[in-house]
């Protein structure tokens, strides 16, 4: 038996780097995994990249409609969440020497380490599932 068989994911930032090799490896083990992304184009061929066991879901995790509208989504469609893998972010470039307090103010990738702990876009998707949901992975 597979180590996540039965198990329904959502991997933000699913797409590319190691949101995507997430999305595959869950899928290998067994779960039914939604990917999302900002980009439409990119989710279509990353959930025809990965094959089966999965569904885009086009929305920025920062904006707080897009996360209803995704976790009403996959309730409607799944009835539950067991598995939560909050990787999107972003970044600025910055040259070496201006780097400046904008770009050293700002968030750092969830999935990097950082002086900021709780980047709003992690914070935001770990906060917002649906309390309804059986096995809802929020502590509410």
């Amino acid at each position: 038996m597979n180590k996540l068989e039965g198990k329904i994911a959502l991997i933000t930032g699913g797409t590319s780097g190691i949101g995507l090799a997430t999305a595959k490896a869950f899928v290998s083990e067994g779960a039914y995994v939604f990917i999302t992304g900002r980009r439409e184009t990119e989710l279509a061929a990353t959930a025809r990249e990965i094959g089966r066991n999965v569904t885009g879901i086009q929305g920025d995790v920062s904006n707080l409609a897009d996360l209803d509208r995704l976790f009403a989504q996959i309730k409607r469609e799944k009835g539950k969440l067991d598995i939560v893998f909050a990787n999107a972010g972003v970044g600025k470039l910055a040259a070496f020497g201006k780097i400046g307090n904008t770009c050293a103010d700002r968030p750092f990738v969830p999935s990097r380490s950082s002086k900021r702990r709780e980047p709003k876009e992690m914070v935001t998707t770990n906060e917002n599932p649906d309390p309804e949901t059986p096995e809802s992975p929020s502590p509410r």
